[in-house]
């Protein structure tokens, strides 16, 4: 089978070294093949390993947040990424954040900004749910509860410790909607406040919110 009609059963996926030695096994050099395809636009590669369909193929390619979870692993979207495509602020984000129990760490493409930033366990493991992208594409995604959490405990000089300063955190700097406020679960954040990291901020964010 002809490599273009072998690569289309990969459409909308990120492709792995391993998927394309697989595919190119007749090969007695394919790496130098792997090498070929890129140079030719049939591949793209976007880290080490790991490719998409390029733009001589014409195929639909892994959305920025299936990306982001192949590039590092485990990880999962977060931050202002995440509350951003849930409608949770109004700005638009050009940079998918994410966290890992892994180091931190950034990833340029061509496209897009990746950023990784390092959570410690059993806190990196609550409030993510799998999202739908597409029909085949499906990406790990932190819960608004979760996103916002891993902002206040990921950022540099953000101490919250009094009511007025989580309002002006919440409202002033992140622009999040009141109305979306009232629609926090703040017995999840509990849950798993004891784990976080400034757990202070944590427990004056619940305190404020339940207010």
């Amino acid at each position: 089978m002809e490599f273009r009609d072998a690569i289309q059963d990969f459409s909308e996926q990120p492709i792995t070294r391993q998927i394309l030695l697989d595919l190119l096994k007749e090969y007695k050099r394919p790496y130098d093949k792997i090498s070929e395809l890129v140079r030719q636009g049939i591949l793209q590669l976007v880290k080490r390993g790991i490719y998409i369909p390029g733009p001589a193929l014409n195929m639909a390619v892994p959305e920025p947040f299936l990306l982001a979870n192949h590039l590092l692993g485990p990880s999962y979207v977060s931050m202002e990424t995440a509350l951003a495509y849930r409608g949770w602020i109004p700005e638009k984000v050009y940079e998918i954040s994410s966290m890992t129990i892994r180091n931190s760490t950034l990833y340029n493409t061509d496209a897009v900004r990746y950023s990784y930033t390092h959570l410690p366990l059993p806190y990196y493991s609550f409030g993510l749910q799998y999202v739908e992208l597409t029909k085949k594409q499906t990406a790990m995604v932190a819960t608004p509860e979760k996103a916002l959490c891993d902002k206040i405990v990921t950022t540099a000089g953000v101490l919250l410790r009094s009511t007025n300063q989580v309002k002006e955190f919440l409202i002033d700097d992140m622009r999040i909607d009141e109305e979306r406020l009232g629609q926090i679960d703040v017995q999840v954040i509990s849950s798993w406040a004891t784990d976080a990291p400034k757990k202070s901020s944590i427990d004056m964010l619940i305190k404020t919110l339940s207010r």
